[in-house]
């Protein structure tokens, strides 16, 4: 299976007020491609995960694997509080030709290597043949595992093939992960937005999981970065860096709000709980979009 490397999106999921709008998913997914992404993450927390039934959750994902047309590996979020709910969804995946499941450990279990561990190797058993990305999310709402943490669950899980540290600071975990990583991990893949990536890229991480909105502005980073024109992408990044704050506390309310803006998404419905925007945050998210420049704005085809 070939590396996962580059700008890996995590998809928003698009709502009507009836439910979801798989139209509209499929628009996303035309985005991103156009955009050059070299991956797919659906669902994830930036899906609103925790609010999608298992038929809405089903229905989505398998319009992105349509969708998708095979061009770019999707990865399937399949995190959950039972290694049983874990493998239902991986089995679900599996069952849409995806091998590569993101898996957060439950904070219920606690930030020990033994339960992690344990969890993962029983999620391993009941999904052969399944590549796990180890998601260490950081507190509260994931387990915020020590870096020696990951090491010990790595190297006793075979099966899992990635981390991505999304732990505050990312980048100091990062270096301690990869300086003495066994054989079998492939890579570290960077979080957090993609709002510290060139300290996650300088470290070694392999890709990002940023959100959907900018995507050709993270595309754009990652290439000029791997050719060697660090001055470009940091031009690149510094650009981004005060719509991708405000992207911080506003979350998905901003993705679809973007995604309005650049004529994708319909609206801007969100499910989670998320601080509203009101019009002077609407000004100052406008304000940022419009200084990334053309490359933020570029005309994107969605049919």
């Amino acid at each position: 299976m070939k590396r996962l490397t580059g700008i890996l999106p995590v998809l928003p999921t698009p709502f009507v007020a009836s439910g979801v709008d798989n139209e509209a998913m499929r628009r996303l997914v035309n985005f991103a491609l156009e955009a050059g992404v070299d991956g797919l993450v659906f669902p994830g927390f930036a899906s609103e995960v925790e609010t999608l039934t298992a038929l809405e959750r089903a229905s989505l994902l398998e319009t992105v694997v349509e969708s998708t047309k095979g061009k770019v590996p999707i990865i399937a979020g399949a995190s959950a509080a039972t290694v049983e709910e874990v493998v239902r969804h991986g089995r679900q995946a599996m069952q849409f030709g995806i091998s590569q499941l993101m898996v957060q450990p439950p904070k219920s279990i606690g930030a020990g290597a033994e339960a992690v561990t344990a969890f993962l190797l029983a999620v391993a058993e009941e999904l052969p043949g399944v590549d796990i990305i180890l998601q260490n999310a950081p507190a509260p709402r994931g387990s915020d595992l020590s870096p020696e943490a990951v090491l010990e669950v790595v190297r006793r899980v075979a099966a899992v093939r990635y981390v991505k540290e999304e732990t505050l600071p990312a980048g100091p975990a990062i270096s301690a992960i990869l300086a003495d990583a066994p054989e079998h991990l492939a890579g570290v893949i960077g979080g957090g937005g993609a709002r510290y990536i060139l300290d996650e890229y300088d470290r070694g991480a392999c890709a990002a999981m940023p959100a959907l909105e900018i995507a050709d502005v993270h595309v754009a980073l990652d290439r000029a970065y791997r050719a060697g024109r660090r001055g470009e992408a940091r031009a690149l990044y510094v650009k981004s860096l005060p719509l991708l704050v405000l992207q911080a506390v506003y979350r998905m309310r901003l993705t679809k709000h973007v995604l309005v803006r650049r004529g994708i998404l319909d609206n801007t419905i969100v499910r989670a709980p998320t601080p509203a925007l009101d019009h002077q945050a609407i000004d100052d998210i406008d304000c940022c979009l419009g200084e990334i420049g053309a490359v933020a704005l570029a005309s994107v085809t969605t049919a």
